[in-house]
């Protein structure tokens, strides 16, 4: 008669100490042949399964045995073949259809059939709520394993990629792994752009180096649920709940949150097949419409497409813009080295101001810290004297802590500001100095719109001529080199900071905030 042998590991421990996937196998074979029984398929399932794909076995199973008319089923003990009352009752339907079919359990020495006693029957049922019991126990154990891991600090988990776990069971951390980790960092900050779809990033992060921890490439929906994950600035998410972590950032949360804007924004970057330099980037002089860019035997034209009855005809070629725009940052060059001690000079006496003003807001935000410490700390001794209720005081507790954690993030903010205003200034100016030469030897033209958006409010297209409006910091810089530059050299040490407006160099535009990404790398490149 032929039969099929079903074997199962519940833990890594069973495993490790004898109770193996082919330890079992090798004994429900021997078995096997001392009864002459023919072995039609053999069926496992290892700890690691999840318990769809164990369900997903067992059925796949029933089913092998009814097609092939098979009527013997064997097993190590009852828990082996079913954990559960819905599996149980599956195999009595199976068993009672045919008084041929049978179930052995080697080790309990029981063969359950149709015509079993009453007594037989009755074991088995205890066995399979025994069964029952232990899984449902087992998964109490573990919920509350890992209730109390989220209580230390601790994600109950595998960490996603940028970190690994090290320490014993039951002690384990997770720390930054050095060699994923400036891939993901850099992963966000690209992302952070806007200038990437998702498409793109997944091709441009392989390109990079990034593989998944089985060394393949990351998928589009697992790169976007990474970009999601507030592990990465300290958070852990568990069951849908945020709490805190005590595993060290790899990005801040300025970064985070912009990413998230753009991940879930309307404006969301879309996967583009021909990414020509300029598109989107120029407008029509005339009628104020987007200029077309279309690529023919080669060579790629950018015209207008007569929006409101436009009247310009001329079609330009993508490298006659490129020339004058390398005569634009050309003019951003200062010819005059002095002016370069000056203008740094300037930017340190700006940053003095700046200074003052995020000392001003962090005493003041240290007052409010100190106000919520004293609250909750009442709030708890209310509880202890049973003032207030329960849930009056996990509602207070909450809003409480959201509130103080919001302090403590503008309080690490504001300490980062005051040297990012500074670094930021001296980025800008060293970028102006350097846009020619990282525009003209740079080929990625996801790097050159970058540069392009950085340097310019607006681009404008007329008859083949390019007009344009400086960003405000460039603006200013071009302003007081055109000045030094010009026949006319003025006396540096009476030249007043107020005329160039230096001290706001950093704070009239939003795209230099001290969240934006772009500067560093580009000037790194």
């Amino acid at each position: 008669m032929k039969t099929i042998l079903f074997s199962r590991v519940s833990s890594r421990e069973q495993e490790e100490t004898g109770y193996s996937l082919p330890s079992q196998e090798k004994l429900l074979k021997e078995y096997a042949e001392r009864k002459e029984f023919k072995i039609a398929k053999k069926f496992s399932i290892s700890e690691s399964a999840s318990g769809r794909y164990q369900r997903k076995t067992f059925n796949e199973m029933l089913d092998y045995i009814e097609r092939n008319n098979i009527k013997i089923i064997i097993c190590e003990k009852v828990d082996r073949l079913t954990r559960n009352l819905k599996d149980a009752v599956c195999i009595n339907d199976w068993i009672n259809k045919d008084p041929e079919r049978q179930v052995h359990f080697i080790k309990e020495n029981c063969i359950l059939t149709r015509e079993s006693k009453s007594n037989d029957k009755f074991i088995w049922n205890i066995k399979v709520s025994v069964a029952q019991y232990y899984i449902d126990n087992l998964s109490e154990e573990v919920k509350k394993g890992q209730k109390e891991k989220i209580s230390q600090g601790w994600l109950p988990t595998v960490p996603p990629l940028g970190y690994k776990t090290i320490g014993d069971k039951g002690k384990k951390i997770h720390i930054i792994d050095n060699d994923k980790a400036p891939l993901i960092k850099k992963m966000f900050e690209l992302y952070a752009t806007s200038n990437y779809s998702l498409k793109k990033l997944v091709e441009t992060m392989h390109n990079e180096g990034l593989r998944t921890r089985y060394g393949n490439q990351l998928v589009k929906s697992r790169l976007a649920s990474l970009l999601s994950d507030p592990f990465y600035y300290g958070k852990n998410r568990w069951k849908n709940e945020i709490t805190n972590g005590k595993q060290e950032p790899l990005i801040g949360k300025e970064l985070f949150d912009k990413v998230q804007d753009v991940l879930h924004g309307k404006s969301t970057p879309k996967y583009r097949k021909h990414l020509f330099e300029f598109k989107g980037l120029l407008k029509c002089t005339e009628c104020g419409g987007t200029i077309t860019w279309e690529k023919h035997k080669g060579m790629v034209y950018g015209h207008c497409n007569h929006y409101r009855n436009c009247s310009q005809e001329t079609w330009v070629k993508e490298p006659e813009i490129e020339q004058q725009l390398i005569k634009v940052f050309d003019e951003l060059q200062i010819k005059d080295a002095t002016f370069t001690d000056w203008i740094k000079g300037a930017l340190k006496e700006s940053h003095k101001d700046e200074m003052g003003y995020y000392q001003s807001s962090l005493n003041e935000l240290n007052k409010r810290n100190e106000q919520i410490q004293k609250r909750l700390d009442r709030l708890y001794d209310d509880k202890l004297d049973s003032i207030i209720t329960k849930e009056t005081y996990d509602k207070k507790f909450k809003q409480y802590s959201e509130e103080k954690e919001n302090i403590i993030q503008s309080i690490q903010n504001h300490s980062r500001a005051s040297i990012n205003y500074f670094e930021l200034g001296m980025n800008i100016y060293e970028l102006s100095q350097r846009a020619r030469e990282i525009y003209s030897t740079t080929k990625d033209n996801e790097r050159k719109r970058q540069l392009i958006n950085l340097v310019f409010d607006n681009l404008n297209l007329n008859e083949g001529k390019l007009s344009f409006v400086y960003s405000k910091p460039f603006e200013v810089i071009a302003r007081a080199i055109g000045i030094t530059n010009s026949s006319k050299v003025l006396n540096l040490t009476h030249m007043s900071i107020k005329n160039f407006e230096l001290s706001n160099l950093a704070l009239k535009n939003t795209k230099f905030g001290a969240k934006c990404p772009e500067l560093n790398p580009m000037l790194r490149r």
